[in-house]
C-alpha cells in the first residue's frame, strides 16, 4: 500500500465565506499523478490554490507530508512551502529575465547557495526539461511549450516532493501538449515526484493520470474518482461517462 503524501479531509473552499465546493476528501499517494477534473467553473483551480496555501479553506484541512498547511505558521509553513513546486496556467515567467534567471528565483529566496552554485542548479533544472541550450533566452524568445517547460524547471528548483500544475496544456498545440505529457511521466519515473494536475484536456488525462477526481458544481463536491479509463467505461453516473467520452447531453424527449 502506497503512503499518502497529501491528505485532504472534509475540505470546503469558496470566496467571501460562500462555499463553492463542500466536504472534499481524498488522498494522493507518494509518486502518483492525480488529475483534478471538472467543467468550466467547477472550482478546479480554486482547490489547487487552496492546497498550496494561496487561499484559506472555509473548512476542513489539507496535510502535505503530514503537516497541516493552513495551521502551519512561521518556519514550519516555510518548510512546507519548500516541499512543493507550482506551475501556474500562464507559466508566470518574468519577461525581463532569462529562463535561467527565472529558475534561479526560488534559490535566491529560499537558499544561501553561492551565486555560481545557483547558476549550476538552474542550468541542471533546465537540462532536465530539455532547455539547457535556451537558458539565456528571454521568455518572449521561446515558444509557448518551452515557456511551460521552463516554468516546470523553476517549480523544481528546490527539489520539491510535490509539483502542482495548473492547466499545463492550455494554449498548446496537440504535439506540444503530448511532449509536455511525456515530460511529466519522465519526471515521475526518474525523480519519484508526486503530481497534482488541474486540466480538462482529456488526451492528457488518459496519458498521465494514475487517478482523477471529478468535481461537479451542482453537487458542490466530488462526483467521481478513480482511474480515468475505469470511469469512462464503468462509471454508473451517465454524466461522468459522457464527460470522458466527449458526448453531448442527450436531447430532451
Amino acid at each position: 500500500m502506497s503512503e499518502p503524501i497529501i491528505e485532504v479531509e472534509q475540505l470546503t473552499v469558496g470566496y467571501n465565506q460562500r462555499p463553492l465546493l463542500r466536504n472534499l476528501s481524498f488522498t494522493v499517494d507518494r509518486g502518483e499523478v492525480l488529475v483534478i477534473l471538472g467543467g468550466s467553473g467547477s472550482g478546479k483551480s480554486t482547490v489547487l490554490k487552496t492546497m498550496i496555501g494561496l487561499y484559506e479553506p472555509l473548512g476542513g484541512r489539507i496535510r502535505l507530508d503530514g503537516i497541516d498547511i493552513s495551521a502551519a505558521q512561521g518556519e514550519q509553513r516555510l518548510q512546507v512551502l519548500r516541499r512543493i513546486g507550482v506551475m501556474y496556467q500562464s507559466g508566470a515567467l518574468f519577461g525581463s529575465m532569462t529562463l535561467a534567471q527565472n529558475v534561479r528565483l526560488p534559490l535566491e529566496e529560499f537558499t544561501d547557495l553561492p551565486s555560481d552554485a545557483m547558476d549550476l542548479v538552474a542550468r541542471m533544472k533546465l537540462d532536465l526539461v530539455g532547455l539547457e541550450a535556451a537558458s539565456e533566452r528571454l521568455p518572449a524568445e521561446v515558444s509557448g511549450g518551452m515557456q511551460k517547460r521552463a516554468a516546470i524547471a523553476r517549480a523544481m528548483a528546490l527539489d520539491p516532493a510535490i509539483l502542482f500544475l495548473d492547466e499545463p496544456s492550455a494554449g498548446l498545440d496537440p504535439v506540444t501538449s503530448a511532449e509536455l505529457d511525456q515530460l511529466i511521466l519522465r519526471l515521475k519515473s526518474a525523480l519519484g515526484v508526486t503530481f497534482v494536475v488541474v486540466t480538462h484536456e482529456l488526451a492528457s488525462v488518459f496519458a498521465i493520470a494514475d487517478r482523477v477526481i471529478m468535481l461537479d458544481p451542482e453537487v458542490k463536491g466530488i462526483i467521481a474518482q478513480g482511474p480515468p479509463r475505469e470511469l469512462r467505461d464503468h462509471s454508473d453516473i451517465p454524466s461522468v461517462r459522457r464527460f470522458f467520452r466527449r458526448e453531448a447531453e442527450p436531447e430532451p424527449a
